[in-house]
């Protein structure tokens, strides 16, 4: 059996690959961060992709968190921004937390009509290729993409998914994934630090998530992917 991987980025892009691919959605800075953060505490997830959305759905829970923004400011009426450190904060769990961000979100959301939406980091970017392996013949690593570019870390995170499943025997569907694959696999998670997102989170002063993101490098060993519009382990 041929086993291949692509990577791609933004939302829009998911529609080519809903039929006999695995999803593996990517957006570092923050939002599949701060969902696996959530459920890594054990903690309920929902991610959305609107303000309406989450509205509709806070109706449905019991007390719920809400997280979120648009365009790197809080979402008109969230709690919250999307901050895995501050989701990360024992005073929120046991609340299950409504997730919301510009791209990550919404790319999660246009990925539900895909066989299986794994979510990856830097947190898990390794379990989740060992996951994937043998279990999906064709895998597409998406990431979410900022502003019509996309963005370093999720290059990264997208290049080191698809060289170790590479290593696993997977063969990279076109240039721009071997490409990809070739500039980031001997990078070390710094490199995120030139990128716009982190330039962000600098002058927004934000520089927490930024730590907590470029410190948290492989340590959960699970795979988490979607069931619904919830995080699921």
């Amino acid at each position: 059996m041929r086993k291949s991987v692509v990577i791609d980025c933004f939302p829009d892009s998911v529609k080519k690959y809903r039929l006999g691919y695995a999803i593996v959605a990517v957006d570092v800075i923050r939002a599949t961060t701060s969902a696996i953060t959530v459920a890594a505490l054990g903690g309920r997830c929902f991610a959305v992709a609107s303000v309406k959305d989450a509205m509709r759905l806070k109706a449905k829970l019991n007390n719920p968190l809400l997280a979120g923004e648009l365009g790197g400011e809080l979402a008109p009426g969230f709690d919250i921004n999307n901050s895995p450190v501050e989701l990360a904060s024992r005073t929120y769990l046991g609340k299950p937390v409504i997730l919301l961000s510009s791209s990550g979100t919404r790319l999660i959301h246009e990925a539900k009509a895909c066989d299986v939406v794994y979510l990856a980091c830097f947190r898990n970017h390794r379990y989740t290729a060992s996951d994937l392996r043998d279990r999906y013949a064709r895998v597409a690593v998406i990431g979410a993409g900022s502003r019509n570019e996309f963005r370093k870390e999720d290059q990264m995170c997208c290049a080191w998914i698809a060289r170790d499943l590479a290593r696993m025997g997977y063969v990279p569907e076109n240039r721009r994934t071997a490409e990809l694959i070739e500039r980031w696999s001997m990078e070390g998670p710094e490199a995120a630090l030139i990128g716009k997102s982190a330039d962000y989170l600098r002058k927004s002063g934000q520089t927490k998530d930024l730590e907590f993101i470029l410190t948290h490098i492989n340590d959960l060993r699970s795979a988490y992917v979607m069931k619904g519009s919830e995080v699921s382990v």
